[in-house]
């Protein structure tokens, strides 16, 4: 047999002979061959040795046992020209090790579980592990990782929650010196507003604002960031509702901190009208919500203590028990029409907001007949706060919820919305509202856990009109990622989530774009140790 070439590489040639001491025989004339294609031969053959050298070393790598070159080759070689290929076996064996479940008491009690991966890099290297042992130890390892993040994660959330349902001695001391100035001093007692200026509570030429809070830190910033970013602070009439309990020391601020020429008007629960007629639906539905959590919740402990659920809803639920969705300041938004009968629209403020622009152009917002102006929580730039849609907060698998509702349906946020009073009252969103509330509560919580957005949602469902998300910046409270330049850039901030700036757990780089509303100076704050940080 004879193997021809050509100088160019185009043709090869193959001449029978007969055997291959003919064939080394054979006489090749200085024509057939040429230098270049004695290079590209050799060329060839090189790169041919180094393709079998790969092939036949994948047996060793995968820890099968060893083979001749020639037989790796062939067994390489034989599937793939047949269009099969044959996979390792390790990834198969370490599948089958890794996929076997492991449970939580296996782990108690051993010592000789790698705690760090240069403890199980080490005992790697100076064992000999066979794919499996591998597989067991690897498995091992991340397992008791897994449990021991899990455990940090929810004590984590357990303190969290502890500290932020718990209120500052800082706040307990404001309020108690400014319940003694109240009790002693004629100044911090004065009408809010003034007799000559009450006639603004009702003039629908105003700029209308509502403001529920029980705490008057909170309510002083919302109040001095409208004031001092409004352009016409003569036009605003802020409407403070509080409850009796805080009613004494939030006069007595807002008699000694005016905000002239803004209107800014003090008023409990019980000095309206009518709130103090008979029973009032939501606090009939706040009494049995309380008594339902308190029956099948079991509190933080037993939340806690739960084994089988992850961290994040293990923090939902324990967000349940937040006094602020017991309290009634988190509740009267639904009633604004009974409670401002005279007024043809208003802007409901959260006390965890900070007002960074001048709020009176919302009044010039086409609501096209809607009754809430809000912004949309499903679309922008921050994809962890603004994903939210409505399987994000109600239960689909409830048929009552998906019989009614689509789940990838926008949600939108409480905490700064334009309410059309006059609109609102042509519907029956009240009665919604509590009707819903009512059928969460025969069904042990299960439409959704917590709060009054859920019921808002379905309340509100037709009758939300979409504003630009300039006006209302939201997270600031649960996550640390807004930058600050961002923020800034914002008409109204939103500090929803446990880290309130008040709080010792706020995030330290956002908190300074509430504390610049506190003058530290003022002998209250200055007295009760309330600092920048």
């Amino acid at each position: 047999m004879q193997l021809h070439i050509s100088p160019s590489l185009r043709h090869v040639t193959v001449f029978p002979g007969k055997g291959v001491r003919e064939f080394i025989k054979v006489r090749v004339g200085a024509r057939r061959v040429s230098y270049r294609m004695l290079f590209y031969s050799l060329l060839f053959f090189t790169f041919l040795l180094r393709f079998v050298f790969v092939l036949s070393t994948v047996d060793s790598i995968d820890g099968e046992t060893k083979c001749s070159t020639l037989g790796c080759l062939g067994k390489r070689l034989g599937p793939r020209i047949l269009g099969r290929r044959l996979d390792s076996a390790v990834p198969e064996v370490m599948f089958q090790v890794l996929e076997q479940p492991l449970g939580n008491d296996e782990l108690k009690g051993r010592s000789d579980i790698p705690q760090t991966l240069e403890e199980f890099m080490d005992e790697v290297k100076n064992t000999r592990l066979d794919a499996k042992t591998f597989a067991l130890k690897l498995r091992e390892m991340v397992t008791l990782l897994e449990q021991r993040t899990r455990n940090a994660k929810i004590q984590e959330y357990l303190y969290r929650h502890v500290a932020s349902s718990s209120i500052p001695k800082q706040l307990h001391c404001l309020a108690l010196r400014l319940a003694s100035e109240h009790s002693t001093n004629a100044a911090a007692r004065l009408q809010l507003p003034l007799p000559e200026l009450v006639p603004a509570l009702v003039d629908n030429t105003y700029f209308h604002f509502v403001l529920a809070s029980d705490n008057v830190l909170a309510a002083a910033v919302v109040a001095n960031s409208l004031v001092q970013n409004a352009l016409r602070p003569q036009k605003f009439v802020l409407h403070i509702i509080t409850d009796r309990k805080t009613y004494s020391p939030m006069q007595a601020w807002f008699s000694l901190h005016p905000l002239a020429p803004a209107i800014i008007e003090v008023k409990a629960l019980h000095h309206f009208d009518w709130f103090a007629k008979g029973k009032v639906p939501v606090m009939e539905a706040m009494e049995k919500d309380q008594r339902v959590r308190s029956q099948f919740r079991g509190g933080s402990s037993a939340i806690v203590a739960n084994n089988t659920e992850k961290p994040h809803i293990i923090a939902a639920k324990l967000q349940t028990l937040s006094p602020k969705y017991n309290s009634v300041m988190n509740h009267i938004r639904i009633h604004l029409p009974e409670l401002f009968p005279s007024l043809n629209k208003v802007v409901f403020l959260d006390d965890d907001i900070v007002v960074q622009s001048d709020l009176s152009p919302l009044w010039d917002i086409d609501m096209n007949g809607k009754v809430n102006g809000a912004v949309e929580t499903c679309r922008g730039e921050d994809k962890f706060v603004m994903s939210k849609k409505l399987k994000s907060y109600l239960n689909f698998s409830h048929p009552l919820i998906s019989e009614n509702f689509k789940p990838n349906e926008c949600a939108w946020a409480y905490g700064m919305n334009i309410f059309d009073l006059e609109a609102w009252r042509k519907t029956n969103i009240s009665t919604t509202y509590h009707h819903w509330v009512e059928e969460n509560l025969k069904s042990d919580l299960s439409l959704w856990q917590l709060g009054t957005l859920p019921p808002g949602l379905i309340a509100f469902h037709g009758h939300v009109h979409v504003i630009d998300p300039f006006w209302h910046m939201l997270g600031l409270g649960y996550q640390e990622n807004t930058s600050l330049a961002d923020a800034e850039t914002a008409g109204v901030i939103h500090f929803n989530g446990r880290a309130k700036p008040w709080l010792d757990i706020a995030f330290p780089q956002l908190r300074p774009l509430w504390a610049k509303y506190i003058n530290f100076s003022d002998k209250f704050i200055k007295g009760c140790h309330i600092r920048p940080s």
